[in-house]
């Protein structure tokens, strides 16, 4: 194909085949460019090309231990999470298995913390989590996009179909809930704050698809499906979290 495939939320399946990164001299990251990148900051200055290749390279340093700690919370989510439990079950009995084999950690060059495919499974990059909470709100949505996969016939090229799956994985994984947007988003609205942030998310996330134009646009097919897949809880009775 002359684009790489990409998973519901954009991003690609390509990293899921990518080996760990070259290791690099340890003697790269030395006092100076620590400090150019600090002082590019006080002073307003930033060198960003700097800052993403010393910050890309320090993952790449740190590899092994980011993927191993992501491939154990990976299996203690998959064995103790609830919510992670429920949805891998809701998935097995629509004919899919997700398990510690298709469920892959792996480095990411991007900004999403994850991504599914229906050939492939889930990706979860390892390098985006912040803590274990993190990963497991990452695993949900992915699972979320897993079981509408399984239970409609998803049009990949069909944006009102994505835009759906956006809504719905952001609004039954717990990514949106209260306590996940005020203490680690600094986003402090009460009032119809679920709402809120499943249409800030979903919208986001429209933007790495093929055939939106800006988010404008996106925000407009997210609109145009908002109130069905909104109030769509399935598997759930109701939004879990």
């Amino acid at each position: 194909m002359s684009t790489p495939e990409q998973a519901p939320d954009g991003a690609s399946i390509e990293a899921i085949h990518q080996p760990p990164p070259e290791k690099i001299d340890p003697i790269y990251y030395n006092w100076s460019s620590t400090f150019s990148i600090l002082l590019g900051r006080m002073t307003g200055n930033r060198d960003v090309p700097l800052e993403r290749s010393y910050f890309t390279e320090m993952d790449a340093l740190k590899s092994d231990s980011i993927c191993k700690k992501c491939e154990t919370n990976k299996e203690y989510l998959l064995q103790y999470s609830p919510i992670v439990r429920f949805l891998n079950d809701e998935v097995s009995k629509l004919g899919g298995d997700l398990n510690k084999d298709n469920i892959l950690c792996r480095m990411c060059t991007n900004e999403q913390s994850g991504g599914f495919s229906l050939n492939h499974g889930i990706l979860l990059c390892a390098n985006k989590f912040r803590n274990r909470g993190h990963q497991e709100d990452t695993m949900a949505h992915e699972m979320v996009h897993a079981w509408d996969h399984l239970k409609w016939k998803v049009e990949d090229d069909n944006l009102r179909h994505q835009a759906c799956l956006e809504i719905r994985a952001s609004t039954l994984s717990g990514e949106c809930r209260f306590s996940r947007e005020f203490f680690t988003r600094n986003q402090w609205t009460i009032t119809e704050q679920l709402q809120a942030c499943v249409r800030r998310r979903a919208t986001l996330s429209m933007l790495a698809r093929p055939g939106i134009k800006d988010q404008e646009h996106a925000g407009k097919v997210v609109n145009e499906v908002w109130d069905s897949c909104f109030k769509d809880t399935r598997p759930f009775d109701e939004i879990y979290r």
